[in-house]
């Protein structure tokens, strides 16, 4: 099972992130992405879930985002990562933010979070 999500903010960002880290569920990775406008979250499970825990999943998912539908240049980037492509790589490639790919990582969006609103001087919209 795979979760694409649409996220407004950090905040919401990273109460997503939380959620798949602390809840039990046989998460593969989970990838964060910030773009100017928002932040693009999925989530690949290792194995299918029940079906009542995949209604859960996607109502807490509808709570706090809207489904995404990738652009061609976000699929290959969510493409390149679950093909094993570093980050690093991916994000030179394709100048694209990746802030998190695998294990669920709040610890990182807060670092980038941090880092972003240090060198701006200011915190945008979606970094709140």
């Amino acid at each position: 099972m795979q979760y694409l999500y649409y996220l407004a903010n950090a905040s919401l960002t990273l109460r997503v992130v939380e959620y798949f880290s602390r809840n039990g569920l046989s998460v593969e990775f989970v990838t964060v992405i910030n773009q100017f406008h928002g932040w693009i979250i999925n989530v690949k499970m290792k194995s299918f879930v029940s079906v009542e825990k995949d209604k859960d999943i996607r109502a807490f998912l509808n709570e706090l985002g809207i489904i995404y539908s990738p652009s061609e240049l976000i699929s290959q980037v969510l493409s390149s990562l679950e093909a094993g492509e570093s980050a690093i790589n991916v994000m030179e490639r394709y100048h694209v933010a990746v802030v998190s790919h695998g294990r669920p990582q709040p610890n990182e969006i807060e670092v980038f979070r941090q880092s972003y609103i240090r060198g701006l001087g200011y915190c945008p919209q979606n970094l709140a």
